[in-house]
């Protein structure tokens, strides 16, 4: 069965760097959608990146670019986020998502958790101040 099973989370001082993995295993890594979600508490689950690893045409949120990059590894099966210039508001519970499809990876439609099959249980990240 398709699991996906993040790691490399932890707490860290404002400014500070994290990388997140996500080990994709149950189904050939080949042209999906592939992102990474984070909810905090309270808070409702949003999108933080994307990326169509058919093409690695990759997707930011507002309040992540130019400090988060996604990017995929197809020979390890696996997807990061490399996460710099933290923030204590990136404080979240951090979630791998998969849409097997690919259909649906475009800017419109990238962040909208209904396109995604299967989910990772999550790594915490916290940032304090």
């Amino acid at each position: 069965q398709v699991q996906l099973v993040e790691s490399g989370g932890g707490s860290v001082q404002a400014g500070g760097s994290l990388r997140l993995s996500c080990a994709a295993s149950g189904y050939t890594y080949s042209s999906h959608c592939m992102g990474w979600f984070r909810q905090a508490p309270g808070k409702e689950r949003e999108g933080v990146a994307a990326i169509y690893t058919g093409g690695g045409s990759t997707y930011y949120a507002d309040s992540v670019k130019g400090r988060f990059t996604i990017s995929d590894d197809n020979a390890k099966n696996t997807l990061y986020l490399q996460m710099n210039s933290l923030k204590p508001e990136d404080t979240a519970m951090y979630y791998c998502a998969a849409d097997l499809s690919g259909l649906y990876c475009s800017g419109r439609y990238w962040h909208s958790r209904g396109i995604y099959n299967y989910w990772g249980q999550g790594t915490q990240v916290t940032v304090s101040s």
